[in-house]
């Protein structure tokens, strides 16, 4: 499922999208086997998506949410600068607004192209986060698969809540990079979702077909909506 996809399945209403006009710069001239710019324009023909993250506003069922969501498939959902600064304006957003702010991830971690400047975001994802901690405002977050590196070390893992759909891989360091280091095998389930929540790193794992009746009922809860079961 795209980032598009998801927000318009969790929305009953869209109002607005926020961050469009954020976009990416090419600081390094960076070049692998590619130059950036090149990847970039790949990425936006594939996806349709100008960047890794699509953030959106509107309802769910009689809530007012901000929602964002990561999209795989533009470069692996790497978070770099614009991904950044789309997070934390979804998050003033809902800051400002005084209402909840979800986010399904999905990522391979900090964008390499960019440098220091995608670790940058990581702090900036932080701190906008805890802006919303502070002022008492719910942030859900949804772990889809995969979540790794970056983005699991920063706004992946800060939720007052974290959801997992069945199955996600999620971590920091891939389990082949963990196996060659501390030269152990890993036997499966290591880092898939129901390992996690067994091991309390999850609240919950769920399947997407209760995914928008959990998020209703669990922001309905920390939004103090009366009538609804818990």
């Amino acid at each position: 499922m795209s980032a598009r996809e998801r927000l318009n399945w969790l929305l009953d209403q869209i109002d607005g999208e926020t961050g469009q006009e954020f976009t990416a710069k090419d600081p390094l001239s960076f070049v692998d086997s590619k130059p950036y710019p090149a990847r970039m324009s790949e990425a936006q023909e594939k996806t349709g998506e100008s960047e890794a993250l699509v953030a959106m506003y509107g309802k769910l069922r009689n809530l007012d949410i901000v929602a964002c969501a990561f999209d795989f498939r533009f470069m692996g959902g790497s978070m770099g600068s614009v991904v950044g600064d789309r997070f934390v304006q979804a998050a003033e957003r809902a800051l400002e607004q005084k209402i909840p702010l979800v986010c399904f991830a999905a990522s391979g971690g900090a964008r390499m192209q960019e440098g220091l400047l995608s670790l940058m975001q990581m702090a900036r994802t932080a701190a906008a986060i805890e802006r919303l901690k502070i002022a008492g405002i719910p942030y859900i977050v949804v772990l889809t698969n995969p979540v790794y590196g970056g983005v699991t070390a920063s706004l992946a893992m800060l939720g007052d809540i974290h959801l997992a759909e069945p199955k996600a891989m999620i971590g920091f360091a891939g389990k082949r990079v963990i196996e060659q280091t501390v030269r152990e095998t890993l036997e499966e389930p290591f880092q898939r979702a129901e390992f996690l929540l067994e091991h309390g790193v999850v609240d919950e794992v769920v399947h997407r077909h209760q995914l928008i009746d959990t998020i209703y009922r669990l922001l309905a809860k920390l939004c103090h909506v009366p009538n609804v079961d818990a």
